[in-house]
């Protein structure tokens, strides 16, 4: 059976600076890394999120109405994945993007069955629109897609080497987790991902990896198991 994992990418991953809304340096650095997998014969499901956009939250607190916000946010992720799925494409990758809804002569509703189909063919297909409802983050639509597709664990890249048990730029004692239980994640509000996200992981024993997208190769070293970042899982 064919490997496959769900990368979680945020917005403002996809930017090489606080400058930068999007970069094309990134873009290709992304790109070489789900290309790796691929060349491994593993599916790799990305959900982008469009925090370099703008956040829904942020929008609101300037007057909008919280739902048209979030559906703005929407629209941000297609123009991430998008772009993340133009540059697989030059490079050859076979590639399929979705929408959580509809939008015709750009891209096609998402399908879980055509997706996991793609997956198991060792294929990368992307993911935008979050759920497609307000209210609910990419963190929450990487984790409800995870579990649909039926792939073996979530990547949450980051630019830190893992999970912490307190802030490492505020606290010098902070420890790093190399595992640690979502049970605990929970209880301790490590922040990792949004609540309802780690509900989801707990209750259908979803793993997690959090892991730094800074260091070149980090997917090989997750495919072949090599320690990298923190992995969690969901029991203790």
């Amino acid at each position: 059976m064919t490997r496959s994992f769900l990368l979680k990418l945020s917005g403002e991953a996809l930017a090489a600076s606080e400058n930068d809304i999007i970069s094309p340096s990134m873009l290709k650095a992304y790109s070489d890394e789900i290309e790796c997998a691929t060349n491994h014969k593993v599916g790799v499901a990305v959900v982008v999120g469009g925090g370099n956009y703008f956040r829904g939250t942020s929008l609101q607190s300037s007057g909008i109405e919280r739902v048209i916000a979030d559906k703005m946010g929407m629209l941000a992720t297609l123009m991430n994945g998008l772009a993340l799925t133009d540059f697989m494409r030059q490079k050859g990758m076979d590639v399929e993007i979705y929408h959580s809804s509809a939008i015709d002569g750009v891209v096609g509703p998402y399908n879980r069955d055509l997706a996991q189909t793609r997956l198991e063919a060792g294929d990368v297909v992307v993911l935008t629109g979050g759920t497609g409802n307000p209210f609910f983050t990419t963190d929450t639509a990487a984790c409800l897609r995870a579990i649909e597709l039926g792939v073996d664990a979530v990547l949450k890249a980051t630019a830190v080497d893992g999970i912490y048990s307190a802030d490492p730029k505020k606290n010098k004692d902070a420890y790093r987790y190399e595992t640690i239980g979502i049970s605990k994640v929970l209880e301790e509000e490590l922040g990792v991902i949004d609540m309802t996200a780690a509900v989801l992981c707990k209750e259908n024993n979803m793993p997690l990896q959090v892991v730094d997208s800074r260091i070149p190769g980090w997917m090989l070293k997750v495919i072949e198991g090599e320690p990298i970042g923190t992995i969690v899982h969901p029991d203790e």
